[in-house]
């Protein structure tokens, strides 16, 4: 009894870490997008704020999407892409509304959202949604149609468990390098000293570099979900212009193939993105007559 157990829990195991190590990636830009909502708070509030989040990705993960995931596999998998052609068209939308505030477009309520603590966690929660989701789908897909359905259940409480723990202890660490290099400063040997400083220094560009890459893995993720799926729904164009970008330089190598892949998608979720920037602030200045 106790060796079928431990065969069983040896097979969740094992099809958990195959089915994580092809998210990899989407885990790469939560852990880039979510350091962006503590970016402006007290030191004392970062931890908690941290942890909220977790908990949220926590509830986004085991009640929402997990549950959601394995009842539209088995009853209605036509549903998947449709579902995930919204993430990805919400996920473009964002990172172009940050990219316009590159460029001195601020808009409606984003003052008043930047100190509540609230609605930093919900925005928080609502991107992380969407990401958990798309981690959470590859993991399905990499796990073996035949594991059965309490084998399946295992592996993505895993795969969940071990992914929320791995993007919000490298956030929360990040968040607190500046608090480490004052530590540091207040050290009696000298070089520990110059060396606090120096992280404490070069902490604002950090977070800056951070807001970025966060920015560009929206897009890039985005983008890639809205190709991938419009492909499974209605659309082959971008998916068959993207495949042959990537037929034509297959041979300068992987890695090369790879940032064009990222590239093209970025530059999608870009355009996709400003477009329903444009409708949404269209719809808010017609509103805005209308009262």
């Amino acid at each position: 009894m106790s060796v079928g157990l431990l065969a069983i829990v040896d097979d969740v195991l094992s099809a958990a870490l195959k089915a994580s190590a092809k998210t990899a990636g989407v885990v790469i830009d939560d852990a880039a997008v979510t350091p962006q909502y503590v970016q402006g708070l007290s030191p004392a509030r970062e931890l908690p704020v941290v942890g909220r989040i977790a908990l949220g990705s926590l509830f986004n993960k085991f009640v929402i999407i997990i549950p959601l995931a394995l009842l539209l596999t088995a009853f209605a998998p036509w549903v998947l892409p449709w579902l995930l052609l919204l993430g990805g068209t919400y996920l473009c939308f964002e990172g172009a509304e940050k990219v316009t505030e590159w460029f001195g477009h601020h808009h409606a309520g984003a003052e008043e959202s930047t100190g509540d603590e609230g609605k930093l966690v919900f925005g928080a929660i609502r991107t992380d949604l969407i990401l958990s989701t798309e981690i959470m789908l590859i993991a399905l897909a990499g796990l073996d149609p035949d594991f059965g359905l309490w084998p399946t259940l295992g592996a993505l409480i895993v795969i969940g468990l071990v992914m929320t723990a791995a993007v919000y202890g490298a956030v929360a660490l990040l968040v607190k390098v500046d608090d480490i290099g004052l530590q540091m400063m207040k050290h009696p040997v000298r070089r520990t000293r110059r060396t606090g400083a120096r992280i404490v220094r070069a902490m604002p560009a950090v977070f800056r570099v951070i807001s970025v890459v966060g920015t560009v893995a929206m897009l890039w993720v985005g983008g890639h979900l809205v190709i991938q799926n419009l492909a499974e729904t209605v659309w082959h164009g971008p998916y068959d212009l993207l495949h042959a970008i990537e037929h034509a330089i297959e041979a300068t190598g992987p890695v090369v193939t790879w940032i064009v892949d990222t590239a093209v998608s970025a530059v999608f979720g870009v355009v996709l993105g400003m477009m329903v920037v444009g409708v949404v602030l269209g719809v808010g200045r017609l509103r805005g007559r209308t009262h």
